[in-house]
């Protein structure tokens, strides 16, 4: 079959075609490359949840210092997502995803051979320099190659990723241990990161061209045309209005941070920061940590917490799945506040009943969280990020949600071990369901709803150099 030929007279026509666009298998494929690192981001944070016995006995770490390597990761994603969007606008969105993968193997393969615990730390905080200046050029990158209709439905996909990614790890770990790998079990599962990474590189050079609207924007039409024609696999002939292929003038936003926070985005990057914030600290709290939580309701046989985890975690897939598919038809921020509900009664559930009633009903409330969470605050938080800001914007924006987003995952990943190990998980659960509580009193409270909206025209009230 020919490819589909089209004619583009001027640069809207670039974005009118990717707005309207069906070209289903192609922007599938360019989905699953982009969305690839969403799983090494997954994988890479929760691979030594999955083996912090074997970590801890090796390097002998106390419960304060192996909240410190598990720290390391968002901590480093914080300075990464903090100049991922700045340089992505400013260079463009597939130079930084191919960076951000070459540190992520080098990351990868050092943790996995550092010979003492504080050279893990520093491949750690590496790793995570490196998925924090991705994640947010990749959620950028979904929304721009998708048409309108299916932007959030396409953004919120990460989160399916991210479950499989989790119900993987949790797989892998249970293959090597089962082949006797012993104490080295977390250096083999971690340095196969570094071959999922090459991988997804090596997919991306071949496939990923730079982004059709980020180019409209950046580049002459005729340069443009070319990254559309690309991207979705056409033909396109160009037929340029007078004028309309001169050498374009870059646009950068002269006041980033000014402008997030200006009458006009002030509540769309408070609701998507405070939603993405406080996800991650429930997220990094309990999520990360479901092989203990498993080991305290399952038993402490490795073999069977890890069933377990991967069994429960597939709740995460299928509340993903869910969230993604149903964003259209209710919005992101009704999703949002249904999710957190879920979430704060599951947990106060599990503090209130935990020891006194069955197991299999304590599984079944983790379980429910993780449904919760992927289908609302888990997916939505960063999807309303990408999605509220126009292209000469998004990058700037998603990347400062995202920064500020690690604060939560540092602080989730940081004090649970500490909060069990000093409370127990009864009363470690009624603490932390503060977190959805406040991010259901928040959605409620600011009414924006990004799904569906066409944010380009906003350019001109923008300031622009």
């Amino acid at each position: 079959m020919s490819a589909q030929s089209i004619t583009i007279h001027t640069k809207q026509d670039i974005i009118d075609y990717v707005n309207r666009q069906k070209n289903a298998k192609r922007t599938a494929l360019l989905l699953i490359i982009v969305l690839g690192t969403i799983f090494l981001d997954a994988y890479d944070l929760t691979i030594l949840g999955t083996a912090t016995d074997q970590l801890t006995s090796e390097f002998k770490l106390s419960p304060s210092y192996l909240s410190f390597v598990m720290t390391a990761m968002p901590f480093g994603a914080f300075f990464g997502a903090a100049i991922g969007g700045f340089f992505a606008d400013r260079f463009g969105r597939k130079l930084i995803l191919s960076v951000s993968l070459i540190s992520l193997i080098i990351g990868s393969l050092g943790a996995a051979l550092s010979p003492t615990p504080a050279i893990l730390l520093c491949f750690r905080l590496l790793m995570g320099f490196a998925i924090g200046m991705d994640s947010p050029v990749a959620f950028t990158f979904v929304a721009e190659i998708s048409n309108q209709k299916d932007k959030g439905r396409n953004v919120n996909y990460w989160q399916v990723v991210w479950y499989i990614a989790v119900v993987s790890s949790a797989l892998i770990v249970m293959l090597f241990y089962a082949l006797g790998t012993g104490t080295l079990l977390w250096r083999y599962t971690v340095g196969l990161g570094a071959v999922f990474a090459t991988i997804i590189l090596v997919l991306r050079l071949f496939y990923l061209s730079e982004s059709p609207t980020w180019s409209m924007k950046n580049k002459t039409l005729v340069q443009a045309s070319r990254e559309l024609e690309k991207n979705y696999n056409i033909n396109v002939n160009i037929e340029p209005y007078k004028g309309e292929n001169e050498e374009f003038k870059r646009t950068e936003v002269k006041h980033p941070l000014r402008t997030l926070f200006n009458k006009r985005y002030r509540k769309r990057t408070i609701l998507a920061t405070a939603i993405a914030t406080l996800q991650g600290m429930q997220y990094y709290a309990i999520g990360l940590y479901i092989p203990l939580i498993a080991a305290y309701v399952i038993g402490q046989n490795k073999l069977e917490s890890l069933s377990g985890t991967a069994l429960i975690n597939i709740a995460g897939i299928i509340g993903g799945l869910v969230g993604a598919l149903l964003t259209t038809k209710f919005g992101a921020r009704r999703l949002t506040i249904t999710g957190f509900s879920i979430v704060a009664f599951t947990m106060i559930i599990i503090g209130l009943f935990y020891g006194h009633t069955y197991t299999w009903l304590i599984a079944f409330m983790v379980a429910l969280f993780l449904f919760g969470h992927a289908g609302g605050p888990g997916t939505q938080g960063k999807a309303i990020a990408a999605l509220s800001y126009p292209t000469i914007l998004r990058g700037k924006g998603t990347g400062f949600v995202e920064s500020i987003s690690r604060f939560g995952s540092m602080f989730g990943t940081f004090v649970f071990p500490i909060i069990l190990a000093s409370f127990g998980l009864n009363k470690t659960m009624l603490i932390i369901a503060i977190f959805p509580i406040l991010g259901l009193i928040i959605t409620k409270l600011i009414k924006w709803e990004p799904v569906g909206k066409d944010l380009e025209y906003e350019d001109q009230y923008i300031e622009k150099v």
